[in-house]
């Protein structure tokens, strides 16, 4: 599929913000000729179809999936294995399966025997839960990280990047269990910090006080959903320990410097440095890429195979795209940061076989 192509009938499973967006923008760029929605909620289908976010709405799984050519597991994360292993009971083999779930490695292993699943997370959201607030919008220049594993076919990968692009957003390809040690630190981590910081002010009066912009800033993330909130910080416990356990040694770091103005200042500084430095979302040009492009064999794990071989060097894949698939094999592109990530990747990839060329 390219950017152009559409999807016949499109499965929305689990009608929420994210599901929500993903259905209105595929619908307003003419990427699915039909969305449906599936959710256990009668009331939540009712308002998607009311404000035009599906076309048709269901309760429960059947035998119409048959027609479906393409499924978004859209539900809380929890409960993705399950919804994902009942569908793919009633789809035809050809389809098309993603999720927008934010942990990713328990999904990936508890999906890996369904056909031609790709995982993906999609880093966009908002406070706001609910189909009410899914917006299109939302989606646009979004990081939008997608987790293959070696079960993960190069021609679905193809084409649920090409959907991503399609709708606007940035893919980025990376390990599951390295998505989930990446959104442990600057997603999970933030909402654990911000029930800490609101826990201390429910429980002085004072504080709730003198709590301004600042505060609530700080702070928004806690007003998320609360029961999707705690699934995915839960899912995620292994990975969020580990952050916790850096987070309260810089807070310990900081502690000690309040008797070291000097080196608290430095600290400042480095913060601001950091902060200052952080990109902002353009809606227009994103940043440039350096490209490395690999040939292949057209065989499971391979696809795995390469990335594992550049991500356990530390070179990040910021994008990637299979250029070309035959019977005797194809090519992918990978989107490094910079040359010298180019001719990294590249003399390790040929050190176990692979032929390569750059394309800056």
């Amino acid at each position: 599929m390219d950017s152009a192509s559409t999807f016949g009938t499109v499965l929305i499973a689990g009608v929420g913000l994210i599901g929500g967006s993903v259905a209105l923008r595929m619908k307003n760029l003419l990427l699915a000729r039909k969305v449906i929605g599936l959710d256990a909620s009668s009331q939540v289908l009712n308002n998607a179809i009311a404000l035009g976010v599906i076309d048709e709405a269901r309760l429960d799984v059947g035998e119409w999936l048959s027609e479906v050519d393409l499924v978004v597991l859209s539900a809380p994360v929890s409960a993705l294995p399950d919804l994902g292993r009942t569908i793919a009971g009633f789809t035809r083999p050809d389809t098309l399966f993603t999720d927008v779930g934010s942990v990713k490695s328990p999904i990936a292993e508890a999906l890996s025997h369904v056909p031609n699943f790709v995982p993906g997370h999609p880093m966009a959201g908002s406070e706001r839960g609910g189909v009410e607030h899914a917006t299109g919008l939302m989606l646009q220049n979004a990081v939008w990280v997608l987790t293959p594993t070696d079960d993960t076919s190069l021609t679905a990968l193809s084409k649920v990047r090409a959907l991503v692009e399609a709708l606007g957003a940035a893919p980025i390809v990376m390990p599951p269990d390295a998505h989930d040690a990446l959104v442990a630190t600057i997603s999970h981590l933030p909402y654990v910090a911000s029930l800490a910081l609101t826990h201390m002010v429910a429980r002085d009066e004072r504080l709730a006080l003198l709590a301004a912009g600042g505060f609530r800033d700080l702070t928004r993330v806690a007003s998320g959903d609360p029961r999707m909130s705690r699934d995915m910080v839960v899912e995620n416990k292994n990975a969020l320990r580990q952050a916790l356990r850096r987070f309260r040694r810089e807070l310990e770091r900081l502690e000690a410097q309040l008797e070291v103005p000097e080196e608290l200042l430095e600290a400042a500084r480095e913060s601001k440095r950091t902060r200052d430095s952080l990109p902002i979302v353009r809606r227009t040009i994103l940043p440039p890429r350096q490209d490395l492009i690999v040939a292949v064999e057209d065989k499971p794990g391979e696809l795995g195979r390469i990335t594992q071989i550049v991500g356990f060097a530390g070179i990040n894949i910021k994008d990637i795209e299979v250029l070309a698939i035959r019977e005797q094999g194809g090519s992918v592109r990978l989107g490094l940061e910079t040359p010298d990530d180019v001719e990294r990747a590249r003399s390790l990839l040929e050190a176990e076989g692979y032929v390569t060329r750059s394309r800056v």
